[in-house]
């Protein structure tokens, strides 16, 4: 727990003129409140020993200060308290933004095995808890461990033998503590993660609700949905089960002081003519003695939450980043779009080879087509073209640069992809268009439109170009969506451009038009096609037809239908569909 607060503090210290102003007001808020009792004893002093007249102006002093200092005690609280508040939110707001920072900078091998649900409740729900870790624990456990030192040093100059006496119950209430936060944390912990479980399946449901409606499923999602929030419940119950007990503990034990304090207090008062001022003193001092123990342990059913909150932000945190510029790395500039593989081979993990031995060369300006069976790594290939990945051997150049020596940035600033599962933002259709060139007039979106063959589709929707595509742009058809991509693809300029099975889940009427995008664009731009339907690549310059991981074939569609292979084959398959 040391090491992890130690490494919060690291994000904390750029609030530190804030942070240092709200311990300052809270030592002085403290301060105050041990001062008072001591006032108030004082009067008390005056009232039992008789009140004369000459009296009553002490009193009135005394008042006075006690006035002051309720006073200044709201002053210094709202500093403390707003303060300290103001540091934790701004914390938070950066955290938040560092670990979602941190996420799009991850390579996609990591988002394999997780949840988006879960990772936004890193984001979103386990960074909240900083809030109470910086605002409300820190500050309070500063103002509990010196109000305890000062009410013990005031305590031990009235009479030591009854301070000693108050503090025989400290040992237990301590080691008590100890027991708690072992039990407790783990359940928080499960709580956590629970939580973002919760949280990943509504966000797969949510995503999924046409499926779900359409297989009838609402009862069984349903119940999917109450497995994990109660799993989730029944974690946090688990924790405030133990808190249900050691609470009430922490009581009964700081109550037993009380006691041991009236009972020894009267003992003294026969045996050694204790004062009563100093009585009254002692037991107005007694709640502030126990007050900072029973709120530390409280604090620390927080404390254990919130570690559990930090532990998984900094899994996100301190994830090391596997894909990254390499020292001395330059920017990539006037490019041309030669692309060469030599010898690449990847895999995923330890598991099977998904590329072996890859080598090839584009020209600039040519567009280079990828066919094959599903699954024999040629979306692998145009990943590793743009650093999504790293090649377990071999290297990939583009104008004779190896990647691993330019910028991620200028690297993938020069290549642009239409994927076949095309992502659209909730916005508008202008807006999806300029995605990629923020600095695009209306005339740019509009030209880079009517190359991708889809300007008039937009022109006969009521708003136009300012038409709410909707959630992953869910208002338009599938051939729309692909030509908006292109679109995006055209107006970046990017010498290069990636199309991963840009007509793969299209009519014929629409492939027609993708294809006659894609003809305008051909021999201005280096392509790269993925292609099921070979009909869309007869006029690449070249065919590559990967098979297990490997170039099984090489050549034109003319050369590669005369070769009678593999392609001939799927060709052949193709044209008697049609």
């Amino acid at each position: 727990m040391i090491k992890t607060l130690w490494r919060l503090s690291r994000e904390a210290i750029r609030y530190r003129r804030l942070y240092a102003v709200a311990i300052l007001s809270t030592l002085a808020l403290t301060a105050l409140n041990l001062t008072a009792p001591k006032v108030l004893s004082a009067m008390t002093g005056i009232v039992e020993e008789g009140v004369e007249e000459a009296d009553l102006r002490v009193i009135g002093l005394l008042t006075a200060a006690l006035v002051g200092l309720y006073l200044l005690r709201i002053l210094f609280r709202f500093l403390s308290n707003y303060l300290a508040h103001k540091a934790a939110w701004y914390l938070v707001g950066d955290l938040r933004t560092k670990t979602y920072d941190k996420l799009e900078h991850m390579h996609l091998g990591y988002f394999h095995d997780k949840q988006t649900g879960d990772l936004m409740s890193r984001v979103v729900n386990d960074t909240r808890d900083f809030e109470l870790l910086y605002a409300h624990m820190i500050p309070e456990t500063i103002t509990n461990v010196v109000t305890f030192t000062g009410v013990l040093a005031v305590l031990l100059t009235i009479n030591w033998k009854l301070a000693l006496i108050t503090c025989a119950p400290i040992p237990l209430i301590f080691i008590s503590g100890i027991i708690f936060s072992k039990k407790v944390r783990p359940y928080f912990r499960i709580s956590q993660k629970k939580m973002g479980e919760l949280n990943g399946k509504l966000q797969d449901n949510l995503s999924g609700i046409h499926e779900i409606q359409s297989f009838g499923r609402e009862e069984y999602e349903t119940e999917r949905i109450n497995e994990r929030n109660f799993e989730h419940i029944r974690a946090m119950l688990q924790a405030l089960k133990i808190s249900a007990v050691f609470h009430p503990s922490v009581e009964f034990i700081s109550s037993l002081g009380t006691i041991l304090v009236v009972a020894f207090g009267g003992y003294l008062a026969f045996r050694e003519g204790l004062r009563v001022a100093d009585i009254v003193a002692f037991l107005l001092y007694l709640g502030l003695f126990y007050g900072p123990v029973t709120g530390l342990a409280n604090l620390l059913e927080s404390m254990q939450q919130s570690m559990a909150g930090a532990e998984r932000v900094l899994d996100v945190l301190d994830a090391p980043l596997e894909i990254k510029d390499q020292p001395g790395a330059q920017p990539l500039s006037d490019v041309q779009g030669e692309i060469t593989f030599e010898h690449v081979s990847f895999s995923y993990g330890s598991d099977i080879p998904v590329l072996k031995d890859v080598s090839f060369r584009c020209e600039p300006g040519k567009m280079l087509a990828l066919v094959g069976p599903t699954g024999v790594g040629k979306t692998t290939l145009t990943q590793l073209i743009s650093r999504f990945y790293e090649p377990t051997s071999g290297r990939i150049l583009i104008d004779g640069h190896d990647l691993n020596d330019v910028t991620i940035e200028s690297l993938r600033r020069n290549i642009s992809p239409v994927l076949q599962d095309t992502f659209l933002f909730n916005g508008t259709i202008a807006e999806n268009i300029g995605y990629a060139m923020p600095e695009a007039d209306m005339e740019e979106i509009e030209a880079a439109a009517k190359a991708a063959n889809i300007h008039e589709d937009i022109m006969a929707m009521p708003e136009g170009y300012q038409t709410q595509v909707g959630e992953r742009g869910l208002r338009l058809s599938g051939g729309q969506k692909q030509r908006v991509a292109i679109a995006r693809a055209i107006l970046r300029r990017s010498p290069i451009i990636i199309l991963d099975e840009a007509t793969a889940s299209v009519d014929v009427e629409t492939e027609q038009q993708i294809q006659k995008a894609i003809n305008g664009i051909a021999g201005t731009r280096t392509i790269i096609a993925i292609a099921h339907r070979l009909s869309t690549i007869r006029n690449a310059d070249k065919i590559l037809v990967i098979e297990d991981g490997r170039i099984a074939e090489e050549g034109t569609h003319a050369e590669l239908v005369a070769l009678g292979g593999s392609y001939a084959r799927m060709n052949g398959i193709q044209s008697a569909a049609e």
